[in-house]
C-alpha cells in the first residue's frame, strides 16, 4: 500500500508548558493527519536530550524524555491536581526555550510525582519488571545530579564511575526517593506514549520513530556497558564517530560519539543489539535507521582531532547483524537512512535486508540528470522525503536556491516561480513512486529558513522550532487529503 505521512517531532507540538507533550495536542495532531488522510506520523528520537539538547545525543537508548509528558493528561487520569498558576507560559510560542522549560517543567513532575506514586503502586512495579534497564537508567540520572550534572566519566567518585557495588549500594540506598522519581518519570512516559500509539493505530496511522545508530558518550548505556564500546581503561572513547567532509560541512560532521566493539558484540551474539532493537519494534510500527551506511563502513576518527577530516572508514559489521536481528525479531519494518557516501558494500547490505532507502527531493537538482534523488531514477522500495530535519526548510530553499536549480525543479515538478515551489515539490514527493512518502510539516505550512530544525555541524539554536497553535487547520488537511487522493496514497485505514 502506497502510504504518506508527516515529519512532526513532539516537542514541535503547540500547547502548555513551552514543550509538545504526549497530551491533547498529540491526540489532536493525529486527529489532523487522518483527517488529512496521511498513514504515518514520524518522530525523532524521544529518548532524555543531553548536550545540546539533541534528540540524537540522548542519556539512553531506552527512556523517554520526562519533558514530552503531559500534566494535563495526568489530571484527566486522576492521577495529580495543579493549581493553573504554576504552569509555564513563554514568550514565544514558536521555539522552545530550553532552560526554563526545564527548569519548571521538572519542578512540576516533581511536585506530580508526591501526589501519584502511591496511586502508581501496581504499575510502577510492573513497569520495572517489564524494563530490567530502568534501573541503572534512575540510578545513572540520580547519580548525574548528585554530582552537579557533570558527565559521568568525570564523576570525583571512582566507585561510582567504575560501577563497584560497594560504591552503587551506597548510593542506591542514599539517593532512593530520587532513584523512585525517575523510574516513575519513565513508567508515566511509557504509560502516556502506549496510549497515543493505540489512538495513532485505531485511526490507522503508523508511528514511524527514529533510532540514531550511535549513542552518547554521556548516557546510561556507554556507563552500564562499556563493554560494548570502544573505550580504554579509564572508560574514554579510543575513536569517536563521525562523517567526513560533505554537502553539509567541509570539515565534516565530528558527532564524538562512542565506536562499537563489533567482533566483541558477534562473539556475544549481538545481544546488546537484539534487546536494542526489540525495545524499539515495541514502541514504534516502523523504525527509520539513521546513519545506515555505518553498519557497512563507519568512520572512525581519532579521540581528540579537531575536527572529521583525519578519520578513516572501517568495515562495519555488515550482514551478520542483520541475519541475527531478523531471526530474533521477524517481522520488524525498518527503513534505511542511507543518505551520505553510499559505495558497493552499503548498496549489497541494503539489497540483503530488503529495507527501503531514502531520497530526498531537494537534493535532486544539482549535477546530472543520473542524480539518484530525482523522481524518476528513485526504486518504488524507497521512503521520499521534501527534505528531513537536517535540511532547511523546502520554502528556505527556494529562496535561496541557485536558478539553475530552481529552473530544472520546476520542470521536474512542473510548477512555475520560486513562489509555487513548496506545494510543487509536495506533489511530486505524493505523486512520486515511492511507496512511503513524507513531508516535514514545516513544508505543510510553507515556513521560511528560520523554522529548520537542525544545522548539522553546528552547537545551538537548534531543534527549537515549534507549530503556531491553530496552524494545522481543516482547510489545511482537506488540501492534503486531496492531494493523497489524487496520487493513491491512504492510510490504513481508509
Amino acid at each position: 500500500m502506497r502510504q504518506s505521512g508527516i515529519l512532526m517531532h513532539i516537542t514541535s507540538l503547540p500547547g502548555p508548558d513551552g514543550i509538545g507533550s504526549l497530551g491533547q495536542e498529540a491526540y489532536d495532531f493525529a486527529d489532523f493527519l487522518h483527517a488529512a488522510g496521511m498513514g504515518i506520523w514520524q518522530v525523532l528520537p524521544m529518548g532524555p536530550t543531553g548536550y545540546g539538547e539533541s534528540p540524537y545525543q540522548a542519556t539512553s537508548v531506552y527512556a523517554g524524555n520526562p519533558l514530552l509528558i503531559s500534566l494535563d493528561q495526568m489530571e484527566k487520569d486522576g492521577l495529580i491536581s495543579l493549581a493553573g498558576e504554576e504552569r509555564f507560559t513563554p514568550d514565544n510560542a514558536e521555539q522552545v526555550d530550553y532552560g526554563p522549560v526545564r527548569e519548571r517543567k521538572m519542578a512540576l513532575l516533581r511536585k506530580a510525582f508526591a501526589q501519584s506514586e502511591k496511586k502508581m503502586g501496581d504499575r510502577m512495579v510492573r513497569f520495572q519488571q517489564e524494563n530490567p534497564w530502568v534501573k541503572d537508567f534512575a540510578l545513572f540520572t540520580a547519580l548525574k545530579n548528585y554530582f552537579g550534572g557533570a558527565m559521568w566519566t568525570k564523576w570525583p567518585d571512582q566507585g561510582a564511575k567504575m560501577r563497584r557495588q560497594p560504591a552503587l549500594g551506597k548510593y542506591e540506598d542514599e539517593l532512593a526517593d530520587e532513584i523512585r522519581f525517575h523510574i516513575w518519570c519513565q513508567a508515566v512516559f511509557a504509560m502516556q506514549w502506549q496510549a497515543l500509539k493505540a489512538y495513532c493505530n485505531k485511526l490507522g496511522i503508523l508511528l514511524f520513530g527514529d533510532m540514531p545508530i550511535y549513542v552518547a558518550e554521556d548516557s546510561a548505556d556507554t556507563w552500564t556497558h562499556p563493554e560494548v564500546f570502544q573505550l580504554d581503561k579509564d572508560r574514554v572513547p579510543k575513536r569517536v564517530a563521525g562523517v567526513p567532509p560533505d554537502y553539509f560541512s567541509a570539515d565534516g560532521q565530528l558527532w564524538g560519539n562512542p565506536l562499537y566493539r563489533w567482533m566483541w558484540l558477534r562473539f556475544h551474539g549481538y545481544g546488546w543489539w537484539v534487546d536494542r532493537m526489540r525495545h524499539m519494534h515495541q514502541m514504534y510500527d516502523i523504525v527509520r535507521v539513521d546513519h545506515f551506511i555505518g553498519f557497512a563502513n563507519y568512520y572512525s576518527i581519532p579521540q581528540g582531532a579537531p575536527n572529521a577530516r583525519t578519520g578513516k572508514w572501517v568495515i562495519g559489521p555488515g550482514k551478520a547483524l542483520f541475519k541475527t536481528l531478523k531471526k530474533a525479531i521477524p517481522g520488524m519494518d525498518i527503513v534505511a537512512e542511507d543518505l551520505g557516501e553510499v559505495n558497493d558494500r552499503v548498496r549489497r547490505l541494503i539489497a540483503f535486508t530488503g529495507y527501503p532507502g531514502m531520497k530526498v527531493l531537494t537534493f535532486a537538482f544539482g549535477g546530472s540528470e543520473a542524480n539518484i534523488h530525482l523522481p524518476g531514477n528513485i526504486p518504488e522500495s524507497t521512503a521520499y522525503y521534501t527534505g528531513t530535519h537536517d535540511n532547511q526548510t523546502t520554502r528556505g530553499w527556494a529562496d535561496s536556491c541557485p536558478d539553475e536549480e530552481m529552473a530544472l525543479a520546476e520542470k521536474v515538478c512542473g510548477f512555475t516561480g520560486r513562489e509555487n515551489a513548496v506545494w510543487g515539490l509536495i506533489r511530486t514527493v505524493l505523486g512520486s513512486c515511492a511507496r512511503i512518502a513524507v513531508i516535514p510539516m514545516q513544508d505543510v505550512l510553507e515556513l521560511g529558513a528560520w523554522a529548520t530544525m537542525n544545522h548539522p555541524g553546528t552547537v545551538g539554536g537548534c531543534w527549537l522550532w515549534r507549530m503556531a497553535p491553530g496552524a494545522a487547520t481543516p482547510a489545511l488537511a482537506e488540501k492534503l487529503k486531496k492531494m493523497n487522493q489524487e496520487c493513491d496514497r491512504r492510510n490504513a485505514g481508509t
